[in-house]
């Protein structure tokens, strides 16, 4: 792997962190955090033998982030990639695998287009967000199709003990707008969350015009964005061994860009789940969630009407959780069915997809050892088996060594299958294995953590310029290596992290060897944060490497380096005055070719924050 150009950058390790950094010393990264993606079962992050990023709802206060893209653009091994400002059109690789290789919850619920494969993390609402949790590596044999690269898990606001208003109110440049209000609360049995946000803004011109433009249009207006969504969550211990749960997010989102057949979008974001669990006795306990989820956007030219494309997917989830002492037993079943709605006539506009998993994860003196194993029943592809395994050392009392392996793959979008003209119904689902060694630790000071990771992905699906549709022939191989850490020192809490990688075509082709489309070798981030009585004060650093936008390599992305600046007053126990500038040194740069990213930018906050 090709390390190099960032070898000076190892020695700044010391003062690096895992995700996000505050001014706090209290709330460094804490090893009795439960997490529940990486094994599918309630754990505490020093327990879990994958490498997890947790965020909290502080965390995303304290950055003043206004996006989820903005958010995960944080974590260790994310790259982002956006056309062109709020609300467009915006890709995640986890990695360095492809856009469509990460797994997306909401609640527990799979989201996202059936049609697309992706989801639209521009138009997710992140006022409306507690906690996200962050998996890195393979996930196929607990969840099924999409987690080649990762599990990304978003938990809704979720309500405590005592009533307590939510309310904050934001503007900023471009004439941005951003109102979110809410309550929620709860007692010893019950809590509930309820919460709206209206977000608006002009946008800037989203694409730099140019007939040789990806866009392929020239449009030089601003391109504006509006979503208004709400969410509701309340669960309640009904009886000591029965809880039930429930929870509705929709967001609806009205976006403009820059295109010649079409340039508005409205778009719904939509997930619901009721969720019951009940201890059937000391040792089992049995859960059942039934769900859905909705994506769907219709497409207009000049306000009149263009296409349509929404997708469905219904949702139940049984899983059983049994401990044997100090060993825990996950077995489970997933049902999805999707359905396509669409003025296009897709040849096949439903399919069903039935999971069977398993887990065992037992735990001998200073070693640790996960085995998963899951099987897939498609009603388009036929059947497949993934499998991992994880084993973990404590190494002393303070560090800890990891070393997993895991199989994982992609099924085909409808898109991809049956898309009128397009579409290539003989495709198969694309593979992948990877393989993962860790090491971290704990110091007086903080903590630190360092992952090797090597993925190989086999059919991938690349289009054919000979027949016209997409084929499975394209191989990829990444290798990388992952650097973490936050310190605290003199009142400062610093952190940041290093991703460096290679992800390269093998497909024996012409692109054989080529940088794979939008992912930089080279992706680090530093933060430092402080307080000081009543004045916080932080700033960030991000730094991505040149990408290529194709495949081939012809047409480059430079790299960039962006600074942010954040500071808080808080004038009174419950209210904080906040303002956030992002790139204070108004740097010109891309995350896709031909698509303008914003200059320099403000946003002033304030926030009422309950105690």
């Amino acid at each position: 792997m090709k390390i190099t150009l960032l070898a000076g950058f190892s020695g700044l390790m010391l003062l690096v962190s895992s995700s996000f950094v505050t001014a706090q010393s209290d709330l460094l990264s804490d090893p009795l955090t439960i997490v529940v993606t990486a094994s599918r079962g309630a754990e505490t992050a020093d327990e879990t033998l994958a490498p997890v990023t947790t965020i909290t709802r502080e965390q995303i206060e304290r950055i003043g982030a206004v996006s989820v893209p903005e958010v995960l653009a944080t974590v260790p091994g994310v790259q982002i990639s956006n056309n062109g400002g709020p609300g467009q059109a915006t890709s995640l690789f986890l990695r360095g695998t492809e856009s469509d290789h990460t797994l997306v919850l909401i609640d527990g619920v799979k989201v996202g287009s059936s049609t697309l494969g992706t989801t639209p993390f521009q138009d997710l609402p992140v006022n409306q967000i507690e906690k996200i949790e962050v998996v890195r590596g393979p996930r196929s044999s607990l969840y099924g199709s999409e987690a080649i690269g990762g599990v990304i898990q978003i938990f809704t606001r979720r309500g405590g003990a005592g009533t307590k208003p939510i309310f904050s109110v934001a503007a900023g440049t471009h004439n941005t707008a951003d109102i979110n209000l809410g309550v929620s609360g709860g007692d010893s049995k019950r809590w509930y969350s309820l919460s709206a946000t209206s977000f608006r803004t002009d946008g800037f011109n989203a694409c730099r015009g140019s007939f040789d433009a990806g866009c392929f249009t020239v449009e030089p207006d601003k391109d504006g964005y509006d979503n208004n969504s709400l969410s509701i969550r309340a669960g309640s211990q009904l009886t000591d061994d029965f809880n039930l749960e429930a929870s509705v997010l929709n967001a609806n989102g009205e976006t403009e860009f820059d295109g010649s057949f079409q340039n508005t979008s409205e778009t719904v974001t939509q997930v619901g789940h009721v969720k019951a669990e009940v201890e059937a006795n000391d040792i089992w306990t049995s859960s059942l969630l039934i769900a859905q989820s909705k994506d769907e956007s219709d497409n207009f030219l000049d306000d009149a009407f263009a296409s349509k494309f929404d997708t469905s997917r219904d949702q139940i989830s049984w899983q059983n959780d049994i401990m044997i002492n100090e060993d825990r037993l996950i077995l489970g079943v997933d049902y999805t069915d999707d359905e396509v709605e669409s003025d296009s006539v897709f040849a096949v506009s439903n399919r069903d997809n039935l999971g069977i998993f398993s887990s065992f994860n037992t735990m001998f003196g200073i070693h640790n050892l996960d085995l998963s194993l899951r099987n897939d029943d498609n009603e388009q592809f036929g059947s497949e088996t993934t499998g991992g395994i994880a084993y973990g050392r404590n190494i002393g009392s303070q560090s800890r060594m990891t070393l997993s392996y895991g199989t994982a793959f992609k099924a085909p979008t409808f898109n991809e299958l049956y898309f009128p003209g397009f579409g290539n119904p003989d495709l198969v689902a694309e593979t992948s294995s990877s393989i993962d060694l860790g090491f971290s630790g704990r110091t007086g000071y903080g903590n630190w953590s360092i992952n090797l990771f090597r993925t190989e992905i086999d059919d991938l699906i690349a289009f054919d310029p000979t027949s016209f549709s997409p084929v499975n022939t394209d191989q990829a191989e990444i290798t990388g290596i992952e650097f973490a850490s936050t310190v605290r020192t003199k009142g400062w809490l610093i952190g940041g992290n290093l991703t460096l990688q290679d992800p390269f075509d093998t497909s024996g082709g012409p692109n054989d060897g080529n940088q794979l489309a939008r992912r930089a070798k080279e992706n680090l981030q530093l933060s430092a944060d402080s307080v000081f009585g009543k004045w916080s004060v932080g700033a960030s650093v991000l730094y991505k490497g040149k990408s290529y936008d194709d495949i081939a390599n012809l047409v480059e992305i430079d790299d960039f380096t962006l600074v942010d600046l954040r500071t808080a007053y808080k004038f009174h126990k419950n209210w904080v005055l906040g303002l956030k500038v992002n790139n204070v040194f108004d740097e010109e740069y891309e995350t896709a070719a031909f698509y303008n990213q914003d200059g320099v930018n403000a946003m002033v906050t304030l926030r009422y924050q309950p105690n």
